[in-house]
């Protein structure tokens, strides 16, 4: 009992000088660690250094089996759409022999049909290619100069094309340059297709951005959208050279958006077509 009291006595002051000695302590730390934020960072960047250097291989190690696995999963996952990638490009191949020997088959038939018939073939136009180097259109004019002329073989009433589709003809030849008449001018007339419906008419200029297609059978549909292309009729212009879309289809008439951006048009070929795609010269008429 007597010990037990001595004990009690003791814890008494203890319990009384322990929140004094915590707070001192605490202070005490604070001291400490400002001290150590002012001390030579060159030894607490070194000392982080060392410790960065001794964890990096345990990290190096223990990633290594995280990155096995995922690219593990990677190859994985390549394999399914490899497989899935040769079963299409199979089906693919598959479908492409078909159509193959389909095509080899018509055309056979189409070589025996047209041997059967006396086929002629169409002419395969020869050209030559210019650069324009002046656009001459105006309000009243819609034309483009290019440097081939007569020493190039170049003669009027040529056909020409851009990289797109039809531009125009040849109306004008000098020796080295020539004058293109474009589908937009007022005198230029084109037989065309509406490849829609097949029918046949006239593109004709009207010295606007979108020339108007004329002389169509009556009732023809012909919808915004349709594309036309030349029909060869004349023989001044070989026939399917692209030409425009129809742009607007109503009262007002069928307006053609023509397929040839005439004002990014820097190089032209001049369609060689044999003498039926001449037209005779200004002197030759007079004497008609």
């Amino acid at each position: 009992m007597k010990n037990s009291g001595t004990i009690a006595s003791l814890a008494l002051p203890l319990k009384a000088w322990a929140p004094r000695f915590g707070f001192i302590l605490l202070t005490l730390t604070a001291f400490v660690l400002m001290l150590l934020s002012k001390a030579e960072t060159v030894v607490l960047e070194r000392a982080r250094g060392q410790v960065v250097d001794a964890v990096a291989p345990v990290l190096d190690v223990l990633s290594r089996p995280a990155a096995t696995i995922q690219g593990g999963i990677d190859h994985v996952n390549g394999l399914f759409l490899l497989h899935a990638e040769n079963t299409r490009l199979r089906a693919e191949n598959e479908k492409l022999l078909r159509w193959q020997a389909l095509a080899q088959n018509l055309q056979s038939e189409n070589a025996t049909l047209r041997a059967e018939l006396g086929y002629v073939s169409d002419q395969q136009p020869r050209f030559i290619t210019a650069r324009v180097v002046a656009d001459t259109g105006g309000s009243f004019v819609q034309s483009v100069l290019i440097n081939a002329g007569t020493d190039q073989n170049v003669r009027r009433g040529q056909a020409a094309m851009s990289q797109e589709g039809i531009a125009g003809r040849v109306a004008n030849v000098g020796a080295r340059s020539s004058r293109l008449l474009l589908l937009t001018d007022l005198n230029s007339r084109v037989p065309v297709i509406v490849e829609g419906t097949g029918s046949r008419g006239i593109l004709a200029g009207n010295n606007g951005p979108r020339p108007m297609l004329q002389y169509l059978p009556a009732n023809t549909p012909v919808s915004a959208g349709d594309r036309v292309v030349t029909s060869g009729d004349g023989g001044v212009f070989p026939p399917g050279l692209p030409v425009g879309v129809v742009s607007q289809s109503g009262a007002a008439g069928i307006q053609v958006e023509p397929i040839v951006d005439y004002t990014r048009m820097g190089v032209v070929r001049v369609l060689d077509f044999g003498p039926a795609g001449m037209l005779p010269l200004p002197e030759e008429q007079a004497l008609r």
